[in-house]
Formats: C-alpha cells, structure tokens, sequence
C-alpha cells in the first residue's frame, strides 16, 4: 500500500524552477506534520523543510533558505515543494515524509523522526 507518492522532478537548467507534489492516502492526514528530505548519490539523506500538521510552522535547511517554500494543502491530502533558483547542488532523489501524527509544532528536521516515506523523485539541475 503506498501512503506517499511523490511527483514533479525531472530535469531542470540552473536558474529554473520545480514544483514537487506529494499526494496521501493516508487517512487524517492532516494530524501529520509532513517533510521533505532528498539524498544524492553517496550522501546521507538530508532534511530540506518540514511543515507541522496545520501549517502553522515551517523549517528549512539552510542552503535553500528564500529559494524553496514547503506548503500543504490538507484538503486534497497533499504536500508541496515549491523549488525556485535551483542549482546543480540541488540535484538529489527528493523524498517526502509523515511523522507519526503528534499534531504539535515542534518542527522535525531527521529521518529518524518520520515513520512514512515515498518512493521519491529524482531532480536534476543541469549547469
């Protein structure tokens, strides 16, 4: 049974932009504070942005600060990730994620604190 679908990669020139989606069949989903991770080739998975269960707060990492925004949409079940100036170094399979539906605003930022995952989409940004 997949939970979390991820879609919206693909190839993308420097400068450009993406929109990642992340649609759930998991029921309340909006108990679920939802985060997006992405791994290259070697890394260790790494956090991107996490929004809490009503989007009341929202976390990034540093490196895409003022270029990407996480948001949800609880009424279609879905995540987004909205990917603007995009760079090389952002090339990576990009994950989304669910927590284990505390409905708090303590904003997770590991791997170990999500219990769903997606099968990912990969993003690659040419120079």
């Amino acid at each position: 049974q997949v939970l979390l679908a991820e879609s919206g990669g693909g190839l993308v020139q420097a400068g450009g932009s993406l929109r990642l989606s992340c649609a759930s069949s998991m029921r309340a989903f909006s108990l679920y504070q939802m985060g997006w991770f992405r791994q290259a080739p070697g890394k260790e998975r790494e956090f991107v942005a996490a929004i809490t269960w009503n989007g009341g707060r929202t976390a990034y990492v540093d490196s895409v600060k003022g270029r990407f925004t996480i948001s949800r949409d609880n009424a279609q079940n879905t995540v987004y990730l909205q990917m603007n100036s995009l760079k090389p170094e952002d090339t990576a399979v990009y994950f989304c994620a669910a927590d284990s539906g505390t409905q708090d605003n303590y904003v997770r930022s590991t791997p170990r604190e999500f219990v769903y995952w997606g099968q990912g989409t990969q993003v690659t940004v040419s120079s």
